[in-house]
């Protein structure tokens, strides 16, 4: 198996230690590299998904009945909007610790998958009731978003509003939230309601998560300029013409007709160089059919196959 080179400086403590306890069951010298590889993922995610989706499956081939491991394969796979590839992967941890933790995000996978029907009836299934209070927010903004998809855009307003959103207290999920909130409605043609909800996200954003800031200073017609590329393009009509004039220096005009020629032509070499440098979450049965669509782990393990859907951000 081909191995990627990982830094020296990456140990494979940095792992959460319930992550670490559950490589306990693997050979010390095993363990050890399957953490690394993992603390690689979690690194690169980010900047770098497609390094990140390399490190997991390194992870996965050496590790795939651990459930941490399938859980970081699979975001990393969501991460590349390998959507069908994340979904096995999140079954497959979800079958081996038996949580729901990861009920958002396959629903999520259902909507990158074109199928925001079925993201819609994960919302309303009981599995729903049993997540934590940040996980049922994210769940909201999986479902306002399938709303969205399917062009039921009052719905997908409807299904923002919540005690969460109306709530003054900041929250983790407060920015998205009302981000989320904000976008329904600007996108709704409700323009001054979607700028009061985008200054509220980014009052709430302390850790930049959205461009909320941004969105409002589009909405105030506020032009941000890159004074670094302005102070470049300064210095390079400065040395423009400096050079006209170290030219200009060179010619000796005959008389005033002629001298003015030479100025007009001179102008022009000038500009001409300047010019080149320059719901409600709606209630449903669950017809899970998550575990019976699953055959056995190493069926997954040989799942590749790739979602073809647009990103569809969590709005």
């Amino acid at each position: 198996m081909k191995r990627l080179p990982i830094p020296d400086d990456v140990t494979g403590d940095e792992i959460d230690k319930d992550v670490r306890q559950e490589l306990q069951s693997l050979p010390k010298g095993l363990a050890e590299e399957v953490s690394r590889n993992l603390v690689m993922v979690a690194r690169l995610i980010d900047e770098d998904p497609e390094g990140a989706y390399a490190y997991s499956r390194i992870a996965l081939r050496l590790a795939s009945r651990v459930a941490a491991v399938r859980e970081a394969a699979g975001f990393a796979a969501y991460a590349n909007q390998k959507f069908s590839e994340a979904l096995a992967e999140f079954r497959a941890a979800r079958r081996m610790t038996g949580s729901v933790e990861l009920w958002p995000v396959m629903a999520d996978c259902e909507r990158g998958l074109g199928r925001p029907e079925k993201a819609l009836e994960m919302a309303g299934a009981p599995e729903v009731q049993k997540l934590d209070k940040a996980s049922q927010v994210e769940m909201r903004l999986v479902a306002a978003g399938a709303r969205r998809d399917m062009d039921q855009l009052d719905a997908a307003i409807v299904t923002l509003q919540s005690p969460e959103l109306a709530s003054n207290s900041v929250q983790p999920w407060s920015a998205r939230l009302r981000y989320a909130y904000a976008d329904a409605l600007l996108a709704a043609g409700r323009e001054g309601e979607a700028r009061e909800w985008f200054a509220k996200a980014v009052e709430s954003d302390k850790d930049g998560s959205t461009d909320a800031s941004d969105r409002l200073a589009e909405m105030d017609g506020v032009e941000f300029v890159d004074a670094f590329a302005e102070d470049e393009d300064d210095e390079d009509g400065e040395r423009a013409q400096v050079t006209v004039s170290e030219e200009a220096g060179t010619r000796v005009p005959a008389d005033d007709d002629d001298a003015d020629a030479d100025d007009v032509e001179l102008a022009d070499v000038a500009t001409d160089d300047v010019d080149d440098v320059d719901d409600d979450i709606d209630g449903g049965d669950l017809q899970d059919d998550q575990d019976d669509e699953d055959d056995d782990l190493d069926d997954e393990d040989g799942d590749d196959s790739t979602g073809d859907a647009p990103v569809r951000p969590q709005s």
